[in-house]
């Protein structure tokens, strides 16, 4: 049976890790809140601790509230038809804003999935640390089962499905002018170029 979203909520709150998919890959997510959480995401994906976990919210409110600065063309990309959706932000953060959990750290990745959802847990529970339910290095399974049969351990809860696309999101530097793309995903580069009608 699929858990709902005040289960999957509950077990997030409580600081626990939930093997969810998203709107791309499959994914591992757990509340930045908890430390202990995201260690354990370290530990099940074996990745070095010295590479940040993305953060995914549920609306731009949620990226201001995590002390992010939006330059012209983070906020175009933001109102663009790609979020909510397969698109990554990388912003710089403003200390005098930024939570706990963030303290010394002066950049995010953040992203809003377009996964209901995974957007109802968030107006729950807050942000959360979601990266790809897949070994490090390795590439992500089709389906939650391989996923915890590949992870070095078993999440406190799985939700089944399947991954919903065959990239992850692209990732955008939005930190200097221009911006420019660090990971190709699923947005593809000449149509981030259009929404900043420049060229990339």
């Amino acid at each position: 049976m699929t858990p709902t979203v005040a289960e999957i909520a509950k077990v997030l709150e409580e600081g626990g890790v939930v093997l969810i998919p998203t709107d791309t890959v499959l994914g591992l997510a757990a509340s930045p809140t908890f430390p202990e959480a995201v260690d354990r995401i370290y530990a099940l994906k074996q990745r070095p601790r010295d590479k940040n976990l993305p953060i995914m919210v549920a609306n731009e409110d949620q990226i201001f509230e995590l002390g992010a600065d939006l330059s012209l063309s983070a906020a175009q990309l933001i109102a663009s038809k790609f979020v909510p959706g397969a698109l990554t932000l990388i912003l710089p953060i403003d200390q005098t804003r930024a939570p706990h959990w963030l303290k010394d750290r002066v950049e995010i990745a953040v992203r809003i999935p377009n996964n209901d959802r995974l957007l109802e847990t968030m107006r729950i529970v807050g942000p959360l640390m979601v990266t790809s339910a897949n070994l490090s290095g390795e590439a992500t399974p089709e389906t939650t089962d391989d996923a915890c049969a590949q992870l070095d351990g078993t999440p406190d809860l799985v939700v089944p499905g399947e991954s919903a696309a065959p990239a992850p999101s692209t990732i955008v530097n939005c930190i200097d002018e221009p911006v420019h793309i660090e990971r190709l995903g699923v947005v593809s580069e000449e149509e981030i170029a259009k929404v900043l009608e420049c060229v990339i």
